[in-house]
């Protein structure tokens, strides 16, 4: 589950969670309009990320932007957030693959 605080709407926090198939599960708006809310909630629930990002950034209401812009920007920030723990988990792997080709056979045996 992640969340998000948004930023020039009146919903004030975005709950959500995507499953590994890349699929919006679960959806709930902090706040703000509850008719818009649960609107968007329904036309999302069940779609890969990648079309609500595409469908919903960039739509405006008030300061520049909407609780759809801002669920488009709490699912980049998601993809963002996973592609940096995926690279973090591979340096990790591959720092302790170079420490154990590094060890001598004496060091190994100890």
């Amino acid at each position: 589950m992640a969340t998000f605080r948004t930023i020039g709407t009146c919903a004030r926090e975005i709950i959500f969670n995507v499953d590994d198939n890349n699929t919006l599960t679960m959806c709930k708006f902090i706040n703000g309009c509850s008719g818009n809310a649960q609107g968007i909630v329904k036309l999302a629930l069940g779609n890969d990320i990648d079309i609500i990002i595409e469908k919903l950034k960039g739509i405006q209401c008030k300061q520049n932007t909407s609780c759809p812009d801002q669920l488009a920007k709490a699912l980049v920030k998601y993809k963002e957030d996973l592609v940096a723990k995926e690279e973090a988990a591979k340096l990790k792997e591959q720092q302790l693959k170079e420490k154990a080709a590094a060890t001598t056979p004496a060091e190994q045996e100890a």
